[in-house]
């Protein structure tokens, strides 16, 4: 599908498939490739034209699939590089793009890059990063994100190697010449085999320091301080990512996709301007310990406004409320109770209303919620198992640290898609991997299909709004100040003349409306089913209106 990138990146709208969860072919109770072709002609339907792929390559699934141990084959759980093959081709005769996730901060310690590693004398022996112990024990006092310490002792070559995260999540060496070498080199490979893009896993700590210090963060719970402000954003890895760009993104017209660790919106610069010449676009990590609690408008017009100013003069826009890392936005932005239906098509309405590629994440077109489980042990991530660890750690009681994964779990979003209402939610007939969410019966595809009220069809209607209206996609966004700031958000679009009008709120309460709102049909409404019955002056619970003025 070459074309000239400029001519397409800005009309995407990205669905991001966790392939885990999506769709099972074969009954084994885990998501596959097959799976996701099969479903091909549901999200044609839904109007996006791109797929963004979670990791589906070979990977013990220490952190599911984000621990890769050969970056060239697929894990037979998943399918065959035949149908890889397939999907690639099929997407393309469908008018799709495809991007695959790049995750190369660090490998499986099954890689066996790694396992050649462990020994010192051999042509992989500087792979990793290696350091001699100090007086008996780690180099350094740094945590690992999943907790403990980030490093790893191996007795075979008599020194530890740093892990970020997992500690079977070795990080890659980037300053060794042939480890940039093999990875520029896999991503030649998949770019041949017509992958039209990467979103880059965890960029911002590519670069490692030479000599470690101490963090001077505080410490966790058991005693390691967070490695972030040692590693984070250094100039080594904007040339990693820019040498990235010059040899690989650029010479096959590949659509990038960074996710990166924002301190500033100097970091967010750094990597999606254009002249920078690295991404064209970047996801902030934000993690989900950190937005628990905040008011919902206060959080979104703070973050995608600063976001709008530090890139609306030569950079480009990623889009999302939802991925593979954070709780369902329904049940963390929204109301997952009596406001469900509005509250999921408001925040929908809100965010594709900006400028920029908006993301889609599965089952967020159907207003999945987050799913409480009533045991630890119904949780697969390990991150999940990690937060509870740590509360308990900190003195919670085994109820108070569940409530606390219930706030912040990623199994959240990987719970099956919800396809019927029948057994399992029709995502497989054997047992999933991850038990389903209890509301299937309620919330599902083939329900939603048969109603031209639901949350599907509203996304239908949203997207096709968008790919056909130039001005949500380029024009300028200025955001409006009301006297109700906890609860209303608005902002005006402009181009050419014309000009969107949007306002929410975006909470469980009615709220004046402060200022004289068109006096025409509204382009699009989250209380769709209730339209015509809005109190004058006034906006319901979780209403939101799209007008031209």
């Amino acid at each position: 599908m070459q074309a000239n990138k400029k001519d397409w990146l800005r009309d995407l709208v990205i669905y991001q498939v966790y392939p885990r969860s999506f769709m099972d072919s074969n009954g084994d109770g885990i998501g596959d490739l097959n799976g996701v072709r099969q479903k091909l002609p549901y999200l044609q339907e839904l109007g996006v034209n791109a797929l963004w792929l979670s990791p589906f390559f070979c990977s013990p699934g220490d952190d599911n699939g984000y621990d890769i141990s050969d970056y060239q084959n697929i894990q037979p759980e998943f399918g065959t590089m035949e149908d890889c093959e397939a999907l690639i081709r099929e997407c393309h005769q469908r008018g799709m793009r495809i991007l695959f996730d790049l995750v190369v901060n660090h490998t499986s310690d099954e890689h066996p890059w790694f396992l050649e590693s462990s020994s010192r004398d051999n042509g992989k022996s500087d792979y990793y990063i290696w350091r001699d112990p100090v007086d008996g024990h780690e180099p350094t006092n740094w945590a690992s994100v999943f907790g403990g310490s980030a490093w790893e002792y191996v007795p075979a070559r008599g020194q530890y190697y740093f892990h970020l995260f997992s500690r079977k999540q070795p990080d890659l060496n980037w300053r060794c010449p042939d480890v940039k070498k093999a990875i520029f080199s896999m991503m030649a490979w998949w770019a041949q085999k017509g992958v039209d893009g990467f979103r880059v896993d965890a960029v911002s700590h590519y670069s490692k320091p030479e000599v470690f210090v101490d963090s001077t963060l505080p410490p966790m719970p058991d005693g390691y301080r967070p490695a972030f402000d040692q590693i984070c954003n250094k100039p080594e890895t904007h040339a990693i990512v820019h040498a990235m760009n010059r040899e690989i993104f650029t010479p096959y017209n590949l659509v990038t996709v960074g996710e990166v660790a924002c301190e500033t919106d100097q970091d967010l610069q750094n990597y999606a301007l254009s002249q920078r010449e690295e991404f064209d676009m970047a996801i902030p990590f934000v993690p989900p310990q950190m937005e628990v609690g905040l008011n919902p408008v206060e959080l979104l017009r703070h973050r995608f406004e600063s976001q709008y100013e530090a890139l609306k003069d030569g950079g480009w826009w990623a889009l999302f409320l939802s991925n593979h890392d954070k709780p369902r936005q329904v049940s963390s932005l929204g109301d997952e109770g009596t406001y469900w239906e509005p509250s999921a098509k408001a925040l929908a309405l809100f965010l594709h209303g900006l400028p920029g590629t908006p993301f889609v994440y599965e089952g967020e077109e159907l207003g999945m919620t987050n799913a409480y489980f009533s045991s630890i042990d119904d949780y697969r991530d390990l991150d999940s198992h990690n937060v509870y660890r740590s509360l308990l750690l900190s003195g919670k009681t085994p109820e108070e640290a569940l409530h606390g994964v219930w706030q912040v779990s990623r199994d959240h979003a990987r719970t099956p898609m919800q396809w019927t209402s029948g057994n399992q939610a029709g995502f497989t007939t054997g047992t999933p991997w991850i038990r389903v969410n209890e509301n299937a019966s309620r919330i599902n595809a083939e329900q939603e299909q048969k109603d031209p009220l639901s949350v599907l069809h509203f996304y239908k209607k949203l997207i096709a709004l968008r790919r056909r209206e130039p001005l949500l996609k380029e024009g300028t966004l200025e955001f409006i100040d009301t006297p109700y700031p906890k609860q209303l958000i608005a902002y005006r679009r402009q181009k050419g003349g014309r000009s969107l009008l949007f306002i929410a709120n975006l909470s469980d309460k009615a709220c004046p409306v402060p200022f004289p709102l068109p006096d025409k049909e509204p382009l699009l409404t989250s209380w769709e089913r209730e339209q015509s019955s809005r109190p004058a002056g006034q906006l319901r619970p979780y209403e939101a209106i799209l007008w031209e003025e």
